[in-house]
């Protein structure tokens, strides 16, 4: 029952963008204590944002909606549509602006978290990259070997667009390369059916880094 109830929430979340802790209750038949337990579940789980909204005096009303992680959990043509566009692209852009596009996209990537990078010495930065492959859906980790560190990735969020535009892989490893400062090359990939995604990457002094 609990799950159903969660289920209903995040379905009229998605349906009416956000809702008030009382429009989720009369849309679920049930109490507004009741919803107030299953938000905090959600809340926990990362699916939902709230926004304090003020209507004239008293107590601002908290407005509740979903994550990007929650949209997720929704089936979409997300793929299909990225697929188009990148058929689009291809055939209108010559291959040089194509793949600049993709490298832009990874710049992006790593300038949104540069200020978080900064100053740190090189291992904190592989352990930090981690996290962020993580957060963007890989499931990562790193082995040094001497002035080598392999980075692997057992799962990968664009490997259903990969199937069909390979190249989108650039992205991943000039991702990895913008944010650790270092060249990059990809040794592995799952989309020539080895077990995971593989990136060596090759470590220069801490002088040569600097």
């Amino acid at each position: 029952m609990a799950s159903q109830t969660r289920e209903m929430i995040l379905q009229t979340l998605r349906a009416r963008s956000s809702c008030t802790v009382k429009e989720l209750a009369e849309a679920a038949g049930i109490s507004p204590v009741s919803v107030r337990h299953h938000l905090g579940k959600l809340q926990v789980d990362g699916l939902l944002s709230i926004e304090e909204v003020k209507h004239g005096v008293g107590r601002p009303h908290q407005l509740f909606s979903l994550t990007e992680e929650a949209h997720e959990l929704f089936p979409t043509r997300y793929l299909r549509l990225t697929n188009r566009l990148l058929d689009q692209m291809k055939e209108s852009l010559p291959l040089i602006y194509y793949e600049g596009v993709l490298s832009n996209i990874a710049d992006s990537m790593a300038e949104d978290y540069a200020s978080q990078l900064e100053g740190l010495p090189l291992t904190e930065r592989l352990v930090r990259l981690l996290e962020l492959l993580n957060e963007e859906g890989f499931t990562a980790e790193f082995e040094r070997r001497g002035d080598i560190v392999v980075i692997r990735a057992f799962s990968c969020p664009y490997i259903a667009i990969g199937q069909k535009h390979p190249e989108v892989c650039m992205i991943n490893q000039t991702f990895i390369a913008k944010v650790l400062s270092l060249p990059v090359e990809q040794v592995q990939s799952m989309l020539d059916g080895d077990a995971h995604c593989a990136f060596s990457v090759q470590l220069m002094s801490e002088k040569e880094h600097e």
